[in-house]
């Protein structure tokens, strides 16, 4: 069965976890202006995925997905974006040796700001909030204001995507996913690891 697809198509279709915002023109506005920014991946990025992902299918290679189960604008740094990269790309090598076949590494990061929740509310103490559903829709604190659906996170998490996704091309275009740098990557944890344990004393 052909289907059309469209931007907007998404929004014919029955959905949950969605949020409610009160303030409808706020959305638009966000969103207006979002639509006029550059897009997060580019289409040679997705028809590159499509072939790799076309080698997992067929078993010529193996699927390796990681990150967190939802990013939070707070951790937001490079050392932390970094050592997602460094783990997975370390989990690749192992599987590269283990299976003996090319390995296509997905992360879930870089604009995993959603959380979706089993129920729209939550109760503590006898007062019901909106469930907290991921920085880019609300704050985690349980808080009546902070926990209202807010549009303007959605141009926070658009920009923070941005720049994680952009600092991801460089590690990985500029010789820090080189095999080669494997004995480093691991030197590195040790280090840090040293430098925790110093601090503690």
């Amino acid at each position: 069965m052909k289907t059309n697809w469209s931007p907007s198509s998404w929004k014919t279709k029955p959905a949950k976890h969605i949020p409610i915002y009160k303030d409808k023109v706020a959305l638009e506005s966000v969103l207006k202006k979002i639509s006029r920014y550059p897009p997060l991946v580019f289409a040679g990025e997705a028809r590159n995925l499509e072939k790799q992902l076309a080698e997992v299918a067929n078993g010529k290679a193996f699927l390796l997905q990681g990150g967190d189960c939802a990013e939070s604008f707070s951790d937001f740094h490079a050392n932390n974006i970094r050592d997602s990269f460094k783990v997975l790309l370390q989990m690749s090598v192992v599987l590269t040796f283990g299976a003996s076949c090319p390995v296509v590494k997905v992360g879930r990061m870089a604009g995993q700001f959603a959380k979706p929740r089993s129920k729209e509310t939550e109760v503590i103490n006898g007062i019901e909030l909106p469930s907290y559903k991921g920085d880019i829709i609300n704050k985690i604190e349980f808080d009546a204001k902070l926990r209202e659906p807010n549009p303007k996170r959605l141009i926070q998490a658009y920009n923070q995507s941005a720049a994680a996704l952009n600092l991801l091309r460089a590690f990985a275009q500029g010789g820090f996913a080189s095999l080669k740098k494997a004995h480093q990557w691991n030197l590195s944890y040790v280090e840090e690891g040293n430098q925790k344990r110093n601090l503690k004393k």
